[in-house]
Formats: C-alpha cells, structure tokens, sequence
C-alpha cells in the first residue's frame, strides 16, 4: 500500500463503490493511506469488493447501501462512524442512467433517476455533515460525480441531463455555504467512461436508433477529440485531487474529465 502522511487514517466513504469509477476511488482513496467504507445496493458485491481490497493490503470496508432510502443511508453513515470514526471525505457516487423520447417517459423512471442521483446526493450530505460528524471539523472534502450532462442537454436523456444539472447546482450553492469552515465541495464531471453503465446506456441508443452498440459506441467517439472514452481511473484521480489538502482552494467547481468532450 501506498503511504501518505498527510491522508493517513481519514475516513473516506463513497456510495456505488463496487463498480466504476465508484470502485476506481475507492481503490485510490485506500492507497492514498484513507480507511475507506464503501457502500452499494447489493450486499454480496459490497462483501466481494471489501474481501478483494482488503486482500490487497487496503483499509477497507462497508455495508450494504440505498441511497434512495432515508433509513439505509442513516444505517449506512453509523456503521461506518462506529467502524472508523467521523468522516472526513464524502464521494457521492451512486447513480443510475435514464432517458428516452420524453414525452413517452414513465415518471416513476423520471422520479426514481432524480431520487437516485440527486436527492441522494443532499441526503448522503446532511447525514455526514451530521450524523457522520464533519459539520464538527475544520476540514473536510465532499465530492459530487456529476457529468458532463450536467452542463448541457442529451438527447435522449432529459431525466438524467436534469439530475446532473441539479448536482451541480447543489455542489456550487454548498461550496459557496461551507467555503468559511473548510468544508471543501466539488463536483467531477465525467465524459463519457468505460464503465458497465456505459455499455448500458449505449446499448439504449442502440435500441432508440435501431443500430448496434458498436456503430453507438463508433459514433460516441468520433465526438471526443481524445478519440477514446476515458478510464474510471482516470476520472478517480481527480476524485483522490481534490480529497487532498493540496485542493483546500478548490471548491464549489464542477471540473471535466471528458477526453476534450466538454470544453466549457
């Protein structure tokens, strides 16, 4: 494991960490010498994740975690202040895609895309400020993945576009909020990143166009001058930036990591 003195012993919790990019911060927050406890929906997944990283020489743990739901994310914050003590950074990961012709969309899929990705974000928040302890320190670090359809409309993707414009929004009015205290919030903006939830959304435009994935995915990176989509590790290495008391001036930002896909 990677020692670092100034990280070494902070608690970091990320949501949705058994996969992506939520499973690529985990991975660098514990090498950075965090403790890390990781939550997601599936509880054998979190098991599986937590025995392989902790295999590896990682500080790590978790529970499982719905951040949809009021009393998992309280069940979820507890175990890991009685676990590690009070957090010190939060990633707010978890999240789902979500979309189609808007006007045929169901809302209980419009209403569940918000609660999963935005609502959860405030709700994770106020319980770590709290619950968690970090409203007590003069330092911490929340962390917002947002996207880079938090900054412009997808086509196909009002419910999710939506959601990440409101993160955004939240990260920048509570940035401005905490600035005084210490409290740091941002939000990272990822592109377009080869992640399982990748291959899903691609997949539905696959469907949408009445083309395969492979002409989608041809298509999404003709887009990106880079020319590839980025790597989850890629995007977690901002995440473990701005975890770091080199990043104590950054806050209230919403910073891409999108190959050049987003130049704004």
């Amino acid at each position: 494991m990677t020692e670092n003195t100034q990280e070494n012993g902070r608690l970091a919790l990320v949501s949705g960490g058994t996969s992506g990019i939520g499973l690529a911060s985990v991975r660098l927050l514990a090498e950075q010498g965090h403790r890390v406890f990781l939550g997601a929906r599936d509880a054998d997944r979190v098991a599986a994740t937590v025995k392989e990283l902790t295999a590896e020489g990682l500080d790590v743990d978790g529970t499982v975690l719905d951040v949809r739901e009021d009393a998992s994310v309280r069940a979820f914050v507890q175990a890991a202040v009685d676990r590690f003590g009070t957090v010190d950074v939060l990633v707010n990961n978890a999240g789902r895609s979500g979309g189609g012709v808007t006007a045929d969309i169901p809302f209980e899929l419009w209403a569940d895309v918000i609660e999963t990705n935005l609502t959860s974000v405030f709700r994770m928040t106020k319980e770590v400020l709290n619950a968690g302890g970090m409203r007590a320190k003069s330092r911490g670090r929340i962390i917002n993945i947002a996207s880079t359809a938090g900054k412009q409309g997808v086509v196909l993707g009002a419910p999710y576009s939506a959601s990440k414009h409101g993160v955004v929004g939240f990260t920048k009015a509570l940035g401005n909020e905490l600035a005084p205290t210490g409290i740091t919030v941002n939000a990272v903006c990822p592109g377009y990143v080869e992640t399982p939830m990748a291959q899903r959304v691609r997949q539905g435009y696959a469907d949408a166009y009445d083309t395969s994935e492979a002409a989608i995915l041809e298509k999404f990176q003709a887009k990106i001058p880079l020319g590839r989509y980025s790597t989850p590790e890629e995007v977690a290495g901002l995440v473990g930036y701005l975890a770091s008391d080199t990043a104590a001036s950054l806050t209230s930002q919403a910073l891409n990591v999108c190959g050049g896909l987003g130049n704004f």
